[in-house]
């Protein structure tokens, strides 16, 4: 019984420090958006807002201000930044990818482990949208 008891919490600790060390490979994060329109996800969100100058730049600034969040790939000159943002106490990454497409910014925000997210992408990126003025 005691064996089996630290078996269960050796594999409960090996999973939770592969949510927290998996990498983030930007190949499968760093991707096209292909917003089409405003979605709500059970896993995620996608938005589509007009771009003016400047909006790119100022909701970078305001993503990067978020808590646990840095970019993992792209840069606004690029016209393509994503974004990883985990959660404060288990760790779990999202990834938000913010693409400039003419005068529209395109966002998706996705979870990576699990089936959903219980709203926090949509709540997170809908904050972002709110700050921006949108």
């Amino acid at each position: 019984m005691k064996v089996f008891f630290w078996a269960v919490v050796l594999i409960v600790l090996g999973g939770l420090a592969w949510i927290r060390l998996a990498p983030s490979d930007p190949a499968v994060w760093h991707v096209d958006p292909k917003v089409t329109a405003d979605q709500d996800l059970a896993g995620g969100v996608r938005r589509r807002i007009p771009a003016g100058e400047g909006t790119f730049a100022e909701l970078d600034r305001i993503i990067l201000a978020t808590p646990r969040t840095e970019v993992l790939a792209g840069s606004v000159e690029d016209g393509k930044v994503t974004y990883v943002t985990r959660s404060k106490w288990m760790g779990f990454p999202d990834y938000t990818t913010v693409m400039r497409n003419e005068d529209i910014l395109e966002l998706f925000a996705r979870l990576r482990f699990g089936q959903s997210d219980m709203g926090v992408n949509k709540a997170r990126v809908d904050g972002w949208l709110e700050r921006l003025g949108q």
